[in-house]
């Protein structure tokens, strides 16, 4: 009797385990959604390149900042964050970089000629420059700060499967919820088949990306 009893309590236990595990899985997988299809840098940035590119020449962009924050996410899970609490002045300094990046590339979106272009200016960001975005993007930073202290465990041994997990998860997550985005512009964009009416998207949506520099000062 003691055993069948043993055995019940086991699978109780087992049962009250996966049941957490998979309220914590939805739980960060709304996290993410959250933080990715919110309006921020990475979002006007799609919308703006799917606008003036196409939706097709945008998703390097968008592989870049899924590849990218996967891999700050690991690096802040790993300690990197540190550096925000050891240098104060820190996330100023990414602000004022994010900013100032974030106005060439609506400059560059305001004088896109449209999904053919082919010169420097009319060329949407490859993969490598949205991913090294990342790391001069505060609300990336903001996001990568919070969600590792909200769902890993302080001490547990295994922290690095955990911060895996997190920063595979928003990496997953970011890629659609971007799409959405770039889509979004892309469809604007061939509705407006005039030129003059081509322009006025591209400068609507290069405001859009200059109107996100506002918002990392909020």
């Amino acid at each position: 009797m003691r055993i069948a009893s043993n055995g019940a309590s086991n699978v109780g236990e087992a049962d009250l385990g996966v049941a957490s595990v998979s309220v914590q899985i939805v739980s960060l997988f709304l996290f993410a959604l959250a933080g990715a299809l919110t309006p921020g840098p990475n979002n006007m940035i799609s919308a703006g390149s799917g606008a003036a590119f196409g939706f097709r020449r945008t998703l390097p962009q968008i592989w870049g900042v899924s590849i990218g924050f996967t891999i700050m996410v690991i690096a802040v899970g790993m300690g990197l964050g540190s550096l925000f609490t050891a240098v104060p002045y820190l996330h100023e300094i990414l602000k004022i970089a994010g900013s100032l990046y974030l106005l060439f590339l609506a400059w560059k979106i305001a004088n896109a000629a449209g999904p053919a272009g082919g010169t420097a200016i009319e060329k949407p960001m490859t993969m490598l420059q949205s991913a090294l975005f990342q790391w001069v993007n505060p609300k990336a930073w903001t996001i990568a700060l919070s969600i590792i202290p909200a769902f890993t465990t302080i001490g547990a041994e295994s922290i690095f499967v955990q911060v895996l997990v997190i920063a595979v998860v928003s990496g997953i997550v970011t890629f659609p919820c971007l799409c959405v985005w770039a889509g979004f512009g892309s469809l604007l964009a061939h509705l407006l088949t005039d030129p003059r009416q081509r322009r006025i998207v591209n400068y609507l949506m290069a405001a859009l990306v200059a109107a996100s520099v506002v918002m990392l000062f909020l």
